[in-house]
């Protein structure tokens, strides 16, 4: 049984490119019968995270605090620069007054998405800056989404912290301290005693995140009918320079652990959020780029982890080859 879990694993992560894709599929094709299910997503996330914080301790959680650069470039990269570029393209393709530029914009000041620790853990990144980033930029996320908006677009937005904080303590404070904690007693062991179980019962969770988000945002799908043709290419780039910026603007540090997981919290958001805020807000053209962009995050995602893995391969390959004269 502990062999087929870990095989599991293995398998999912080779074949990510199309399961991830087919799980949205999925969710368009079935959404009426997904629909009732969808409350169940914090829930998941929770399990999601709580596999992910098992591997960590409280001296590594200590470690990240202890350098808070990272962290804070990794929220200018996220906060300041792709709100910046977002801006200037669709204002550029569409005009500043657009509500297309509006919902680009809110795709990049929204928080940090939780799935980003899966994704971070299956590349090789740090899962405890991660979950570090993801609290703290969640907990952010009532000051910097009102505040970006009034920037851009000279009009305050009124985003409720109440239920934002019960959301995170329930995806991501309360399943870290629980992890974490399990870890301590169990003084690191509990991971590879469990791993074989949970790594894929967590899997089987991330694919139902993507299903059950694509049959919330299924009824939205008229408003995708309309400048398509310059919309989809558009989120694209900036999903794409999303990531790019994490990585490129890392590179200094010659740290992959850190350029991993940066180019994943620059790319992945908080994405149910963000639909939220555009079907609540503002136009619901608005809201088209960011249901766009959850069609996009994932399979780019997917890619993200194929082309890390393919440059990690070069690196070692380049320097396990001996040098010639």
């Amino acid at each position: 049984m502990r062999e087929m879990g870990l095989a599991f694993n293995r398998y999912f992560e080779r074949w990510m490119f199309v399961i991830i894709p087919g799980s949205l599929v999925l969710g368009f094709l079935f959404a009426s019968q997904l629909n009732p299910f969808i409350q169940a997503v914090p829930y998941l996330f929770a399990y999601v995270t709580l596999t992910m914080a098992i591997g960590c301790g409280l001296g590594q959680l200590r470690e990240v605090l202890r350098r808070p650069g990272i962290m804070g470039l990794t929220f200018v990269i996220a906060h300041v620069v792709s709100p910046l570029v977002a801006y200037g393209i669709g204002s550029f393709v569409f005009g500043a007054e657009s509500p297309y530029v509006v919902g680009l914009v809110l795709f990049t000041i929204i928080p940090i998405g939780v799935s980003t620790v899966l994704w971070v853990g299956m590349s090789g990144g740090s899962v405890p800056l991660m979950l570090a980033m993801v609290v703290l930029d969640s907990a952010l996320s009532p000051l910097v989404v009102p505040a970006g908006i009034h920037l851009f677009f000279d009009s305050a937005v009124d985003v409720q912290a109440g239920p934002l904080i019960v959301d995170l303590l329930i995806i991501i404070v309360l399943p870290t301290i629980i992890g974490v904690a399990l870890h301590q007693f169990s003084r690191g062991r509990i991971q590879g005693v469990v791993q074989p179980f949970t790594a894929p019962v967590s899997k089987f969770c991330f694919v139902a995140v993507v299903s059950l988000n694509a049959s919330a945002i299924a009824p939205h799908l008229n408003q995708l009918k309309e400048d398509m043709l310059l919309l989809v290419p558009l989120v694209i780039v900036l999903v794409g320079l999303c990531y790019a910026f994490g990585y490129i603007g890392t590179a200094q540090l010659h740290n992959r652990e850190q350029q991993v997981t940066v180019s994943y919290a620059t790319g992945m958001r908080n994405i149910s959020l963000g639909i939220v805020l555009a079907l609540g807000y503002f136009s619901p053209l608005a809201a088209v780029p960011v249901v766009l962009s959850i069609l996009i995050q994932q399979p780019l995602a997917t890619v993200h982890h194929y082309v890390l893995q393919k440059l990690n391969k070069n690196k070692a390959g380049e320097t396990a080859m001996p040098h010639v004269r």
